[in-house]
């Protein structure tokens, strides 16, 4: 065992963040922590690695040497590439530490050991004058494997770009990675283009280190995690398995305990109504005492938490002609820099392009170039009925000095209070995050205000840029179930793989000043085995009556849970015809099998 946790908890004044949370990490283990926006991933983290205490609970470690990525990587002007991949947990840092130790123990005085430090701090020094010459080798190989120029080590880092910052941090994580025995890292794919974040894939995968990672990228926690650890109210519950897996367990996990709670509310309310009757019939006896204590002794079974669903529809203007934008020979420079070179792309009405690529190659360019944003070259047409919605990655377009609910009123008008909150209210957002000034306000709750603002606009092409960065996975469902429902065209630039695959019918690469485009998805263009499978919208419906799906065989219970996607449909239609299945509203995701001709 490295590190364990038990019913750990943690409040920041009057706001609960953790009130339930164990974890226990052993030697290999490798598990993916999810959890909405704000249910307190990094405050566990931080537990873990010791930057925060907890309040109450039990925490036990018997590994010391834990490297760290947190979520927001090293951003200030006070220090070079060289600085940050040497603390706090590097090899040379950690040496430093121990003497400066030594050093306030020996002037403290006291009953020490003298002879043992003395030659402690002698081996320490000479450790120190060796490993300066070979660690800076080290440094500059890690900046080579994740694909950045050892030429960056002298500068400062807030002069790189947000992707540049988290390789740094990645090449740190590489750095401490021969000495730590467990790897902590919070949302390292932020801002990583794909091409890094499958060389983390594999990384992580051969590494001796035990891994604890927070993350929304599904496919990468698909492929690194042994087991699922989820905070939900400021409890965890653990799975065996991956992303997929964890989909699949807390569904029955959910199904069994909303059995058990029906079962024993109905059971609970049956003993108190012959108690009362008891009571009434025979007031001289004690009997109604008797099954009021049964009562009370009955073991209570947990209420399934109820799930608050984002909900988004993103209206459609009229459409515009078959033809959206033409491009033949387009060439964008930006700074005496060619950034595209004869860039030819079709985009037709109805096409949603997802366009991926390695940091730095020109992808926000070419959707800036499309908009007129940035001056280009060549052929550029866009249809005279375009009416664009564009979402930057950035937010641009919102005043952080606003409150959310400000922002909103600002586009629809001062007099249309209810409209804003009702709009702000179908993105989970209400109470005081729609008053507090949004420079205060997550990226993710920042995201959900530009959704809104989306939302709110008719547009018949929608350009966006990363749409699903700062979103957990239950927001991003939805963002990409709505982006599916609507009628108009798209082009989205995203590292998310599992967009690409679940919304994207084209997809276009971007790479040393070209564009390739590829009709399919991005499983499909890499030509993965599993593309057999995709993964598609299902809705929930509850069994009223037993009945049999003949197609598959399988005999379904009364108030069984079942997912029908639209490929399931023909399984099920005659069931749902003879009103065998209700619907319940609920919606998530699940892999079929890929009709004939798209895999």
């Amino acid at each position: 065992m490295l590190f364990k946790a038990q019913s750990v908890a943690k409040s920041f004044g009057p706001v609960k963040v953790l009130t339930d949370a164990s974890l226990q990490i052993n030697e290999g283990d490798s598990i993916g922590l999810i959890g909405v926006n704000g249910a307190g991933k990094s405050t566990f983290l931080k537990i873990i690695t010791g930057e925060l205490k907890p309040d109450t609970g039990e925490i036990t470690r018997c590994a010391c040497e834990i490297g760290y990525l947190e979520q927001f990587p090293e951003s200030s002007p006070e220090f070079t590439v060289r600085d940050v991949l040497g603390r706090p947990y590097g090899h040379i840092e950690s040496i430093r530490r121990r003497m400066a130790e030594i050093d306030s123990a020996m002037a403290a005085g006291g009953d020490l050991d003298w002879n043992s430090l003395a030659s402690e701090y002698s081996r320490l020094e000479s450790d120190l004058s060796k490993s300066d010459s070979r660690d800076e080798g080290r440094l500059r190989e890690s900046l080579r494997k994740v694909g950045l120029s050892d030429g960056l080590m002298d500068r400062t880092m807030d002069s790189l770009s947000g992707g540049e910052r988290t390789k740094v941090m990645l090449s740190r994580i590489l750095v401490q990675a021969d000495e730590c025995r467990l790897l902590v890292m919070d949302e390292p794919t932020s801002h990583l283009d794909i091409g890094t974040v499958e060389w983390l894939e594999d990384y992580l995968l051969e590494t001796k280190c035990s891994v604890l990672v927070i993350s929304h990228d599904r496919y990468f926690m698909d492929k690194i995690a042994t087991r699922t650890a989820e905070i939900s109210m400021g409890r965890t519950r653990e799975y065996k398995g991956n992303y997929t897996d964890f989909i699949t367990k807390k569904a029955l996990d959910l199904d069994r305990m909303e059995k058990e709670y029906r079962k024993y509310s109905a059971n609970k309310r049956r003993q108190e109504e012959i108690a009362e009757q008891l009571h009434r019939d025979q007031w001289f006896f004690a009997a109604h005492k008797t099954r009021e204590r049964l009562v009370s002794k009955m073991e209570e079974k947990e209420k399934p938490e109820a799930s608050r669903e984002i909900t988004v529809r993103i209206q459609a203007a009229p459409k515009s002609g078959k033809n959206v934008a033409r491009c033949r020979g387009l060439s964008v420079e930006l700074g005496g820099r060619t950034i595209l070179d004869g860039v030819d792309l079709d985009i037709d009405k109805g096409d949603k392009v997802g366009v991926f690529g390695s940091n730095g190659e020109g992808k926000s360019t070419l959707i800036k170039a499309l908009m007129g944003l940035v001056p280009s070259k060549g052929d550029l047409w866009m249809a005279p009925g375009a009416k664009i919605g564009y979402y930057s990655q950035h937010h641009e377009g919102l005043d952080l000095r606003l409150t959310a609910e400000e922002q909103i009123l600002s586009a629809i008008g001062p007099d249309r209070r209810a409209d804003a909150r009702s709009v702000l209210s179908r993105m989970l957002l209400g109470g005081d995050d729609v008053s507090r000034p949004m420079k205060t306000l997550s990226g993710g709750q920042r995201a959900r205000v530009a959704l809104c603002l989306l939302l709110l606009r008719e547009t018949n092409l929608l350009i966006l840029d990363e749409p699903t960065n700062y979103l957990d996975i239950p927001s991003r469902h939805a963002v990409e179930e709505a982006l599916n429902e609507y009628g108009g065209t798209i082009v989205a630039v995203t590292h998310d793989r599992y967009f690409l695959d679940s919304v994207c019918t084209k997809v276009a690469e971007v790479k040393d000043g070209r564009v390739s485009v590829f009709s399919g998805t991005y499983s499909e263009m890499r030509g993965r085995p599993n593309t057999k499978e995709i993964v598609a919208d299902a809705d929930e419906y509850r069994v009223v009556a037993p009945f049999t799906n003949w197609l598959s065989g399988r005999k379904y219970g009364k108030n069984d849970r079942v997912l029908v996607a639209p490929a399931d449909l023909p399984g099920f239609e005659w069931a749902i015809g003879q009103g065998k299945m209700k619907k319940t509203g609920g919606r998530q995701r699940k892999k079929v099998e890929a009709p004939d001709g798209e895999a």
